[in-house]
């Protein structure tokens, strides 16, 4: 009987580790807009992030220190304070080389000199 008992115990708190695994979780697209994303999708955003960031350390025109990089369902989103305009148009491309980038929405701005 108290093997029966402790066998049910597992297996609840496996499958409520399992149901809690595969929830997804809430992120912020906007002020008053809010989407679902799960967490397989999550964690591709991240592997695009990843990717996106390293590429753009590695071109060695652009400064990558000033340069952020968010990603939502595919969609990179680069940020931040750049020399030139040609600079933005650089890295928007080396963003879009990046596999699994669905597309890149640009809110870089030039520097005032």
């Amino acid at each position: 009987m108290k093997q029966l008992k402790y066998l049910s115990t597992i297996v609840v708190a496996g499958l409520l580790a399992t149901t809690l695994g595969c929830a997804s979780t809430s992120k912020n697209e906007g002020a008053s807009t809010s989407s679902k994303e799960s967490t397989g999708e999550y964690f591709d955003d991240t592997v695009i992030t990843a990717k996106v960031k390293a590429a753009i350390l590695n071109d060695e025109t652009l400064k990558s220190s000033e340069i952020n990089v968010e990603t939502f369902k595919g969609v990179v989103q680069l940020s931040g304070f750049v020399n030139s305009t040609a600079d933005i148009n650089h890295a928007v491309a080396v963003a879009k080389d990046v596999k699994g980038v669905i597309s890149v929405k640009n809110d870089m701005r030039l520097k005032v000199k």
